[in-house]
């Protein structure tokens, strides 16, 4: 029978891509781990994971289980919570700015959790580019900004919080070179071709940590399409660094996208939230923000 132990255990390896990490994150023994994935594979029927030179990656059963994984431990979350506060319904209108990469990897599964415990509370949604979303704080537009607030083009002029940090890694196919590698450097990336993805200012972020590490990329073709990414770096056209956050292993065609960790290391991408100097937090904007910190905290 499928328990929340396994659950807790899977996530853990997914998310460390190693036995050794994960049992050091949870605290317990890398038996115990290996017996609980071992367990979960003999009640799904499934193999979730396949052992590579470091670590292990999810197999595409494993990447499939993973999206219920993660609904399971939220809904279990949800459950604990409810007992545990006993909120006074709330209701009013959170006029709430999104970027691409929040809205499209981030936001709505939190929003769904938030809305099963606030069903009072309404959003006014608008998705925009981070320098328009600065723009419409300052106008009294919008009230709260759910973005990459590691972009911020003057941090001063708002208030921030950083919800999620995500690690950039490099991106390549399972059959390349350097996968035999358990870090790769900057200059081996600058001597591959590379594929710039530009959207949500990833292009910019990007080219940033390239000129700080004193490398020149190989860029061989810019794309705004995500999927134009994964299926170039699958096919072994190209390589990329992009963040965890949007990392899927398939890409649409069926082929294998790995990740390996840079040795010079390069910034995270922060997700968070932003508002204007100044601005009092209605108490349903409390409660949302104050579920955001809560729900995000790793």
């Amino acid at each position: 029978m499928l328990s929340l132990r396994q659950v807790r255990y899977f996530i853990a390896v997914a998310d460390t891509e190693k036995v050794s990490a994960a049992a050091t994150q949870l605290g317990i023994s890398q038996s115990a781990v290996t017996l609980a994935i071992k367990d979960l594979e003999e009640t799904l029927g499934v193999t979730l994971f396949t052992r590579r030179s470091g670590g292990v990656s999810l197999t595409q059963e494993g990447q499939n289980f993973r999206a219920h994984a993660d609904n399971i431990e939220s809904a279990v979350a949800d459950a604990v919570g409810s007992m545990r506060r006993n909120l006074p319904d709330l209701s009013g209108k959170i006029r709430l700015g999104v970027t691409y990469t929040a809205s499209g990897y981030v936001l709505f599964p939190l929003l769904s959790r938030f809305r099963r415990t606030n069903p009072w509370i309404d959003f006014e949604l608008v998705e925009a580019p981070r320098s328009e979303l600065e723009n419409m704080l300052e106008r009294k537009e919008i009230d709260i900004a759910f973005m990459l607030v590691s972009n911020l083009s003057a941090p001063d002029r708002f208030h921030s919080k950083v919800l999620k940090k995500s690690s950039r890694r490099l991106w390549l196919s399972n059959i390349h070179p350097l996968t035999k590698k358990s870090a790769v450097t900057m200059a081996e990336i600058a001597s591959q071709p590379y594929v710039f993805f530009r959207a949500d200012e990833s292009n910019r972020a990007s080219r940033r940590f390239w000129h700080d590490a004193g490398h020149e990329p190989n860029v061989v073709f810019e794309t705004g399409s995500l999927e134009a990414v994964r299926s170039m770096v699958a096919t072994g056209n190209a390589v990329t660094i992009l963040s965890d956050l949007v990392y899927r292993p398939w890409s649409l065609d069926g082929g294998r996208v790995e990740r390996r960790n840079i040795v010079e290391g390069v910034p995270s991408m922060d997700v968070g939230i932003a508002w204007r100097h100044g601005y009092r937090f209605s108490a349903a904007e409390s409660r949302f923000r104050d579920f955001l910190i809560a729900a995000t905290d790793s």
